[in-house]
């Protein structure tokens, strides 16, 4: 999202700074964080989700966020390149099934994928052994807010006024103005643009994790999935292409399988753990671990993906989770948006009616 040469216009300022707020609200919504274990008795995952509900609009049986997306499997190949630095059995020389989803950020269903430059990836490895990993990943190398409370203020501040249904620029500018953490992502977001497929995107994992080896040593890892086509890869998607994500990917998945390589980035000493609003040094070490492999492609209301939730928090022996507090509170917080949905799917007296496409 570029700046236009009319920014200098303080005219233009108060929509420069609903732009920023919806920027900042769309990227936010990339993981709906909630953080009641912090603070119960002013901030609960349902707080939280019941803000997000009220931000995107109510649609029964959908995720409260992550609502438009399609499913995908295929498969993890380890390399064993990081087998010295993690027990997990998926970095073997081993395939292990994966069940995925991308997805567009936010709880509107129906919203144009030109509405936003985020895309998401969401995925579960499953071992012989029943172990799962679980990751949800978003197409931006770091977050703008490094906690829930500032999360919940973030979507507070950026809550359509009833009488423009657009967020408040005044309460946007303040809350930015408060929060000088959001430089990076800020910086990133100037010039982020809504790709034309998901299948051309770099996905981070944003937060911090440990991989711990046969002698419990841990070394703190954020990973990031980089793909291996590049057809395509510039171009963006149209306000006239309103479903091209979706359209996109069965075309391409019916070609050949598309790919990704897992790569870890290696924390040095003093490297920010538990901070998701740091970058880390561009010249720490990473290791390629695998190769994902996405072969199959069905509709969300279908497929396999329809009823998992992707809980960052899931994952085998040898990974462990950091200090991050978003981890926790993205875990409560999906844990709530599940139960809400799969309770109106399943009809349960009291909830909402369900939509006409399942999620």
């Amino acid at each position: 999202m570029g700046q236009s040469s009319s920014n200098g216009d303080p005219g233009n300022r108060p929509l420069r700074w609903v732009a920023i707020g919806g920027a900042v609200a769309v990227v936010v919504l990339a993981f709906g964080y909630a953080g009641g274990w912090l603070a119960p008795a002013r901030l609960t995952p349902k707080k939280v989700v019941d803000a997000l509900q009220a931000n995107s609009g109510e649609h029964a049986g959908y995720r409260r966020n992550h609502a438009k997306g399609i499913c995908v499997s295929g498969y993890f190949e380890g390399n064993g390149a990081a087998s010295a630095y993690s027990t997990a059995s998926f970095f073997e020389t081993r395939k292990s099934p994966v069940v995925g989803r991308f997805a567009l950020p936010g709880g509107n269903p129906y919203a144009p994928d030109s509405s936003v430059p985020i895309r998401s990836m969401a995925l579960r490895l499953t071992a012989p052994d029943g172990q799962q990993w679980r990751t949800g990943m978003n197409s931006m190398p770091v977050f703008p807010l490094a906690t829930p409370q500032a999360f919940y203020e973030q979507l507070t501040a950026s809550a359509p006024d009833p009488k423009t249904g657009k967020p408040d620029p005044a309460k946007v500018k303040a809350f930015v103005g408060a929060h000088p953490e959001m430089a990076e992502f800020l910086a990133w977001v100037k010039g982020a643009k809504p790709s034309a497929s998901f299948a051309t995107e770099t996905y981070y994992s944003l937060n911090a994790f440990y991989l711990v080896n046969k002698d419990s040593a841990r070394q703190a890892v954020r990973w990031r999935m980089v793909p291996q086509q590049t057809d395509g890869a510039g171009q963006v998607a149209a306000a006239g292409e309103p479903d091209i994500l979706r359209e996109d990917l069965p075309r391409r998945i019916a070609a050949g399988a598309q790919s990704w390589k897992l790569e870890l980035t290696l924390a040095a000493p003093g490297d920010p753990v538990d901070d998701a609003t740091k970058a880390w040094p561009a010249d720490r070490k990473t290791i390629d671990a695998g190769t994902l492999v996405l072969n199959d492609v069905t509709p969300q209301d279908s497929g396999p993906c329809r009823d998992v939730n992707y809980d960052p928090t899931v994952l085998p022996k040898g990974i462990q989770v950091s200090g991050d507090p978003l981890l926790a509170a993205r875990s409560a917080a999906y844990a709530d948006s599940y139960l809400r949905r799969t309770s109106e799917e399943a009809g349960v007296p009291g909830a909402a009616p369900l939509s006409s496409e399942k999620k």
